[in-house]
C-alpha cells in the first residue's frame, strides 16, 4: 500500500508537471491573459466604473427632488397668543407632524449643463486611461516574454561555453599527465569553468526571476511555467517599421489628457455661472398635529429665484483654480505630446540600430567559432596557448550573447515603437 500510494504521488506531480511545462504559450495568449487578469488592470477598471456612475449621479439634476419627512416634537409649555389680556394656546404641547415637497431647478444659466458634460468627459477620459494602461501593460508583457526567450538562448550559450571548457580541461589534463604542459593549464581551465558555471547558475536565476515578473504581469500562478514560441515577433528584420506615420490622435494616453483639458474647461465654465442666480419651483403638503387650528394639512406650491449675495470669496476662489487647473492640464498635455514624439523618435533608432546590430553579430558568431576551432587545434598541436583557447572560447559566448541581445532588443524595440506609435 505504501508503494501504491507512493506511485500516485508521483503521477500527480507528473501531470502537474506536465500540464504546466507541456502547453505551448504564445505572445497573443500573454498579452490576452493580462488583459483579463493583470492586477493594475482590475484596479484601474474600478475607476472607469466609478467616472459612469458619476454621470448617473450629474444627470439627476433633470429630475425633481422628493423629499419626505416626519416626526413627533415635545415641547415644555405651548406657544399661545394673549388676546384682550387673556391667554389662549394655539398649538398642542406635543404633536406629530409631517411633511412631504417635490422641488426643481427650472434654470441655473448653465449650472447643471456643465457638470453632466464635465462628468461625461471625465468617464470618457477615464475609459482612454484603461486603454492606455492596456497597452502598457502589453508592452511590458511583450518585453517579459521575449527577456525569457532571450535568456533562455543565453542559457544555451552558457551551457556551451560550460561544455567547451570541461572538454578544454580534459585536453589540458592529458596534456598534463603526457608532461607536456605545466599545471598553470589545468588550473586556468579550472578557474574559468567555475566562472562559466556561476555564469549559468545567474543566467538560470535571471529566467527565473522573469518568469515570476510575467506570471505576476498575466494574472497567473507564480509557479506557472510553459514552453514559450520561440518563432514570436513583433516585426521581421525586412519590415520599415520607422517609416511608419506618426498620429497624436493614436494615442489613448494623449485623447485622455485632451479630454481633461475639455473637463477644465466645463469646470471653468460652471465656476462662473455660480454668480448667477437660480430660478426654481416647489411643491409642498405639511402637516401638524394641532388640535385648535382648522388647517392641520397646507399644501403650498412656490416659485422663486434664489442667489448668493456673499459667500466669503468661496465663489471666486473657485473660479480662479478652475483657471489655474485648466492651465495645469493644457501644460500636462503639451508635455505628453513632446514626450510622445520623443518616444517615436527614440524607438524608431533603436529599430534601425539592433537591425544594424544583428546582421554584424550574425557574420561575427561565423568568425569566433572558426577562431575558436583554429585555437582549439593549435593547442592540441601544442602550438598555441592555453590562455588562447579559453579567450576564444568567450569570445564565442559573447558574441552569441551580442546576436540573441541584439534580436531580442530589435523586437522590444519594435513593440516600444507600436507602443509609442499608439498601434499596440
Amino acid at each position: 500500500m505504501k508503494y501504491h500510494h507512493a506511485s500516485l504521488v508521483a503521477v500527480v506531480i507528473f501531470l502537474s508537471t506536465s500540464l504546466s511545462w507541456g502547453a505551448p504559450l504564445t505572445l497573443q495568449e500573454c498579452v490576452q491573459k493580462a488583459r483579463d487578469n493583470n492586477p493594475t488592470l482590475k484596479s484601474a477598471a474600478w475607476e472607469s466604473k466609478i467616472a459612469r456612475e458619476n454621470v448617473r449621479q450629474a444627470s439627476s439634476a433633470d429630475f425633481p427632488r422628493i423629499d419626505a419627512q416626519a416626526g413627533y416634537s415635545m415641547q415644555l409649555e405651548p406657544q399661545a397668543v394673549i388676546i384682550s389680556g387673556r391667554t389662549v394656546e394655539t398649538q398642542e404641547p406635543d404633536f406629530a407632524f409631517a411633511g412631504l415637497s417635490l422641488g426643481y431647478t427650472i434654470y441655473d444659466f448653465g449650472r447643471r449643463n456643465s457638470r453632466k458634460e464635465q462628468a461625461g468627459t471625465v468617464a470618457n477620459a477615464s475609459g482612454k486611461s484603461l486603454e492606455s494602461r492596456q497597452s502598457d501593460v502589453a508592452l511590458q508583457v511583450i518585453e517579459t516574454y521575449f527577456g525569457i526567450l532571450e535568456t533562455g538562448k543565453l542559457i544555451i550559450a552558457a551551457t556551451e561555453e560550460v561544455t567547451q571548457v570541461v572538454e578544454h580541461k580534459r585536453v589540458a589534463q592529458v596534456l598534463f599527465d603526457e608532461g607536456v604542459t605545466t599545471r598553470n593549464d589545468l588550473l586556468q581551465a579550472e578557474v574559468r569553468l567555475a566562472a562559466s558555471r556561476q555564469k549559468l547558475l545567474a543566467l538560470q536565476n535571471r529566467r527565473e526571476n522573469i518568469w515570476l515578473l510575467l506570471n505576476f504581469l498575466t494574472g497567473g500562478k507564480a509557479e506557472f511555467r510553459a514552453d514559450l514560441d520561440e518563432n514570436a515577433v513583433i516585426t521581421q528584420n525586412a519590415e520599415p517599421l520607422p517609416n511608419v506615420n506618426f498620429n497624436l490622435a493614436d494615442r489613448t494616453d494623449i485623447l485622455a489628457l485632451r479630454l481633461g483639458v475639455e473637463t477644465r474647461e466645463f469646470e471653468v465654465t460652471e465656476s462662473r455661472v455660480n454668480f448667477f442666480p437660480e430660478l426654481f419651483t416647489r411643491l409642498a403638503l405639511d402637516y401638524v398635529q394641532n388640535d385648535k387650528v382648522r388647517e392641520q394639512a397646507v399644501m403650498s406650491a412656490t416659485i422663486g429665484i434664489k442667489f448668493n449675495i456673499f459667500d466669503g470669496y468661496a465663489s471666486t476662489s473657485a473660479r480662479e483654480k478652475a483657471i489655474l487647473n485648466r492651465s495645469k492640464s493644457l501644460d500636462a498635455l503639451r508635455l505628453a505630446e513632446e514626450q510622445a514624439s520623443l518616444e517615436v523618435n527614440t524607438a524608431r533608432n533603436d529599430v534601425a540600430v539592433s537591425k544594424e546590430r544583428i546582421a554584424v553579430t550574425e557574420a561575427a558568431i561565423r568568425q569566433s567559432e572558426e577562431n575558436l576551432r583554429i585555437n582549439s587545434e593549435r593547442y592540441k598541436e601544442r602550438v598555441g596557448t592555453a590562455t588562447e583557447v579559453l579567450d576564444a572560447q568567450t569570445l564565442v559566448t559573447q558574441t552569441k550573447t551580442d546576436y540573441h541581445r541584439a534580436f531580442y532588443d530589435h523586437q522590444t524595440a519594435a513593440a516600444r515603437l507600436q507602443r509609442a506609435l499608439g498601434k499596440l
